[in-house]
């Protein structure tokens, strides 16, 4: 990608962390919550229960300012789907199979239409990822909420040989798999960035569809749990859903240098935002998945047999250090 910054000026140019989100500072806050009450057995994606001969999982997450994008052009169809991505890639992430969940919308009003397509979202979802819906809770509460919030809890078991170990090794393949666009992080920086000079009912210039800007925001978060039994097939040690933080997540992988010198092609919209807020290279790739939506490190004679079972390919390696290479970046 072009960074902006090389022709233009820096006065305008768009941060997470001045559109509100200092992922620093988040997870700083995160790790002191942590502190206060510990826990038992946390995985970097989610938290564990020993049951005996298998762990009960859990994992909790919302969709974020994606909600904005879909209020704004009236679409909740597809923010379910996110949900559920956004919960159960992170148990995949651990090596635990999603069975169930719940979820949670808070509205300042009742809505039958939100709430309907909401549903039908959720319901697309579940059965992409082969879980049962338990239940879940609408709450009105318009003195709490302006508009509406969408977030759920994901409940998954997993044998104890089937929870990665969560360490990459040195000389360890980087294999990726392709995200489906934007998916669920960052919106709050492409939010801000698109609508400088645009509506979100505009057409989106790289769509030959006829798409919306809102529209190609709001394409799914893709669902990961088909790659479970490859993964452990294949004897994969570590694996990292790029969300919030983008390409640094790889460093919840275990402190070690990733060079990744092949990762999918970010999609049209990357650019677009990029080029809208005045974004930096590093910023985008920060904050965003560009292109790919998750990475696992399996050991070098095992990956070869994982893309040839999924639609992943060989993307980089592990090596000795602590950063993340890539595209003439180094992220720590």
């Amino acid at each position: 990608m072009t960074d902006p910054a090389d022709d233009e000026s820096e006065e305008d140019r768009l941060t997470y962390a001045e559109t509100g989100v200092d992922i620093d500072a988040s997870e700083d806050a995160t790790a002191a919550l942590l502190e206060a009450f510990g826990s038992d057995l946390m995985t970097e994606y989610a938290g564990l229960l020993d049951i005996g001969d298998r762990y009960l999982a859990l994992a909790t997450d919302g969709v974020g300012t994606k909600l904005l994008v879909a209020e704004a052009i009236a679409d909740f169809s597809t923010i379910g789907i996110d949900c559920i991505a956004m919960n159960v890639n992170d148990l995949v992430a651990a090596g635990v199979e999603p069975v169930a969940f719940v979820d949670y919308l808070a509205i300042d009003e009742p809505d039958d239409v939100l709430t309907n397509e909401i549903g039908e979202g959720l319901a697309v979802g579940l059965e992409e990822s082969g879980m049962t819906l338990l239940g879940g809770e609408t709450a009105v509460m318009p003195e709490v909420v302006s508009g509406f919030d969408l977030a759920g809890t994901c409940v998954g078991l997993a044998a104890k040989d089937d929870v990665l170990e969560g360490e990459a090794e040195v000389g360890d393949v980087l294999v990726g798999f392709a995200s489906d666009g934007i998916h669920s992080n960052g919106l709050t920086l492409a939010r801000e960035a698109v609508t400088r000079e645009h509506e979100y009912t505009d057409p989106f210039p790289h769509a030959g569809d006829g798409r919306s800007i809102g529209e190609e925001l709001l394409r799914p978060t893709r669902i990961y749990t088909d790659l479970l039994e490859a993964m452990h097939a294949h004897d994969v040690r570590a694996a990292a859903h790029i969300t919030g933080g983008g390409w640094t997540n790889l460093l919840r992988m275990g402190e070690r240098k990733y060079v990744v010198d092949d990762p999918f092609p970010a999609q049209p919209i990357f650019e677009f935002v990029q080029q809208e807020g005045n974004v930096s290279d590093e910023e985008m790739h920060r904050t965003f998945n560009m292109g790919t939506g998750f990475v696992v490190a399996v050991p070098e004679d095992r990956a070869e047999d994982i893309v040839a079972e999924t639609d992943g390919r060989i993307i980089g390696r592990v090596e000795s250090g602590s950063e993340v290479e890539i595209r003439g970046l180094s992220l720590e």
